[in-house]
């Protein structure tokens, strides 16, 4: 089953791990998508606030992000670059372990996990791998992290997928909506307190691991 239409904008509530808040604005654009979003949070006793804007193509893969970020003490911004197939430059600089990487994944985001799901177009039964240019919230540096993908049986109007990332021991299930946006990431939890598409109120829960901090 294929994912309905993006929203206009959806919005998280981080509860566990972190206390905060997510918002993003989805655009189509001639090339594909762009995404607008930022996170504040308190985690740790540290407070940040992560902006970022993110291009896609058509086929859900990066082409371009821009993330900045302010926190105790600091601030930066960092520049994500790729040719498409996977060749990237990081802030003008070629960033050969990213080589193959098609996604990038923002740690103080929700919204990033929808971007393998939706280009894979994965049926039941079926598994991909996702490394991804992995952006820290803290100090926006930039590493390669392994994941991997299988959808599972469907419930309802959710897709399901079992989802693991080696570099941190952790494995999950998570639960998308009609759009292809996550609801369900197990250790860090997410509320959404209006409906992506504007209007009544739907729960949504989130983790983000302890392992990703």
């Amino acid at each position: 089953m294929p994912f309905a239409e993006l929203p206009e904008r959806a919005a998280w509530t981080h509860q566990s791990a972190r206390s905060g808040f997510e918002v993003v604005f989805f655009r189509p654009i001639d090339t594909g998508y762009l995404l607008e979003g930022s996170t504040t949070a308190v985690e740790d006793g540290q407070a940040w606030i992560v902006d970022y804007r993110i291009a896609l193509d058509a086929a859900w893969a990066t082409r371009r992000a821009r993330v900045t970020g302010r926190w105790s003490g600091g601030s930066g911004s960092t520049l994500l670059e790729t040719d498409g197939p996977g060749h990237w430059r990081v802030d003008g600089e070629p960033a050969a372990h990213l080589d193959g990487c098609l996604d990038v994944d923002l740690e103080s985001s929700a919204v990033t996990n929808a971007l393998p799901v939706h280009r894979f177009g994965l049926h039941v039964g079926m598994e991909g791998s996702a490394p991804a240019a992995y952006v820290r919230a803290l100090d926006l540096s930039v590493e390669r992290l392994e994941q991997e993908y299988r959808r599972i049986d469907d419930e309802g109007p959710y897709q399901h997928f079992d989802y693991r990332a080696p570099a941190f021991d952790f494995a999950c299930r998570l639960v998308y909506d009609e759009s292809g946006l996550v609801v369900t990431y197990p250790a860090l939890q997410h509320a959404l307190p209006e409906h992506p598409r504007g209007g009544t109120e739907a729960p949504l829960e989130a983790v983000v691991p302890d392992e990703r901090r």
